[in-house]
C-alpha cells in the first residue's frame, strides 16, 4: 500500500487600507472590499465610548450600506475597555445578536472599536458558523498600529491574559484615521509604544525615525501621528504574513518584546494598568535586562529609553514590587506562563541592537531584580 504524505500551503488575503472618514458616501474602501468579497448580509458592533465620542456614527453606518446591495441587519452599541474581555458575556451578546439578525458564513461583521472590544467580538465572529466575515476598524493609536491588524482574537481567562481565543484573520482592517483624534492624548502617545516595540525588533530605520521625530510624535502632530501608525501597522502585517509562523505554532515571537511582564502586570493589577502602560514597563525592563546581560549596548538603552520619556510612557509601577508567599516577585510568574503558553520551552525576545532581536531562554531573575532596582530609581528622580 502506497502513502502519500502532502504538505500543502494554505493562503490568506489580508487586506488592509489606510483612509478617513471610511463611512462618508463618496468614500469608495468599504464598498470595493463588501463588492469583492460578495456577502449578502452585514451588522456592525460598536463600542460604546466611540458612539459616544461620534453621535452621527449610528446613522453613518447605515446610510452607508443603503448604497449597496448588501443587507444591513443594524448597529448594536456594546460597553468596551479591558471590561470587555473579562468573561464571555460580550461573545454571547454578540453569538445571539449574530443568530437574531441570521447572519451566516458570507455575511460581514463591522466591529467599531478599540483593540480589547476588537479583540472579544472577534472571538465571537471567530466562533460563530466556524467564522463570519470579520471587518476591523480600530479606533484607537494601540488597535490601529499593532493588535487591529493582527490575526489574533481572544477574552482573558483563569487568570491569564487572552487564554481564551482563536487564530481568524480578518476580512478586512480598515485603519480611519479620523478616529484616532476623539482620543485622550494621553491614551493616543501611549498606543505608540507598540510602533516602537515593533522598530525595536524589525526596524532600526524606523527607531531612527522616531528619534527624529519625537517632539511632534509627543505632541500628537497628525501628520507624523498617521505616517508612526501607518508603518507601524505595516510591519506587524509583515511579519504576520511573511515571518513564517503567523499562527504562533513555535515558540518564537518576536512581536512579544516586553511582554512577559506586561501581560503579567495587567493581570497583577486586576487590568487597572492599561495594555499600553503595562507593554511600556515590560519593554523598559527588557531594555535594561538586554544591557545587562552584555547583548544590548548601554548607549541604545539610554536611546530606548529617552524615547520613553520622551512620549511621556511609564518605565515603572509599584506592581514590580508585589511578591508571592515564597518572596518572589510574583510578576516573574509571567515568565512561567510565558513558557507554558509557547509549549514548555521559555523563549524571550532580547536586543542586540534596535532592529535586532535575539532568542534566549533563560531569565536570569536576580539581573532582573536589579533591572527593577534601576526603573524603580529613575522614577525616583523623575518624580
Amino acid at each position: 500500500m502506497s502513502r502519500h504524505n502532502l504538505a500543502i500551503p494554505v493562503v490568506f488575503t489580508h487586506r488592509i487600507v489606510f483612509t478617513r472618514d471610511v463611512f462618508a458616501p463618496e468614500n469608495p474602501h468599504l464598498a470595493d472590499i463588501l463588492v469583492e468579497g460578495g456577502g449578502r448580509r452585514a451588522c456592525a458592533f460598536i463600542e460604546q465610548a466611540v458612539a459616544a465620542a461620534w453621535p452621527g456614527l449610528a446613522a453613518a453606518v447605515p446610510a452607508y450600506f443603503a448604497q449597496l446591495a448588501v443587507d444591513f441587519r443594524g448597529s448594536t452599541v456594546l460597553p468596551g475597555g479591558e471590561a470587555a474581555k473579562a468573561d464571555a458575556t460580550l461573545v454571547r451578546q454578540v453569538w445571539e445578536t449574530l443568530d437574531q439578525v441570521h447572519l451566516d458564513r458570507h455575511s460581514y461583521v463591522l466591529a467599531i472599536g478599540g483593540g480589547a472590544f476588537l479583540d472579544a467580538v472577534g472571538f465571537a465572529a471567530a466562533t460563530a458558523h466556524r467564522g463570519v466575515r470579520l471587518l476591523r476598524f480600530p479606533t484607537t493609536t494601540l488597535s490601529q498600529d499593532d493588535s487591529g491588524v493582527g490575526v489574533k482574537c481572544g477574552i482573558n481567562g483563569y487568570g491569564k491574559k487572552n487564554w481564551i481565543g482563536s487564530f481568524a484573520v480578518p476580512f478586512a482592517v480598515i485603519n480611519d484615521f479620523t478616529f484616532l483624534h476623539s482620543q485622550e492624548p494621553a491614551n493616543c502617545r501611549a498606543g505608540l509604544i507598540e510602533a516602537v516595540k515593533v522598530a525595536l525588533v524589525k526596524d532600526a530605520e524606523f527607531f531612527t525615525w522616531i528619534e527624529a521625530n519625537l517632539s511632534a510624535l509627543a505632541e500628537l502632530e497628525p501628520t507624523s501621528l498617521e505616517t508612526c501608525i501607518e508603518r507601524s501597522a505595516l510591519l506587524h502585517a509583515r511579519h504576520i504574513a511573511s515571518g513564517g509562523d503567523a499562527f504562533e505554532s513555535g515558540s518564537s515571537r518576536p512581536l512579544d518584546f516586553g511582554h512577559w511582564a506586561a501581560h503579567k502586570l495587567e493581570s497583577l493589577t486586576a487590568y487597572q494598568l492599561s495594555h499600553a502602560s503595562a507593554v511600556s514597563v515590560g519593554l523598559a525592563l527588557d531594555t535594561l535586562y538586554s544591557a545587562g546581560c552584555g547583548q544590548l549596548a548601554t548607549t541604545d538603552a539610554t536611546r530606548i529609553l529617552r524615547v520613553l520619556d520622551a512620549l511621556g510612557l511609564i518605565t515603572y509601577h509599584p506592581a514590580l514590587e508585589w511578591r508571592d508567599e515564597a518572596g518572589r516577585r510574583s510578576v516573574f510568574a509571567g515568565l512561567d506562563e510565558f513558557r507554558e503558553h509557547l509549549g514548555g520551552e521559555l523563549t524571550v525576545l532580547l536586543l542586540k541592537a534596535p532592529g535586532i532581536g535575539i532568542n534566549v531562554h533563560h531569565m536570569d531573575e536576580p539581573l532582573l531584580d536589579r533591572c527593577i532596582d534601576e526603573l524603580r530609581g529613575r522614577c525616583a528622580d523623575a518624580g
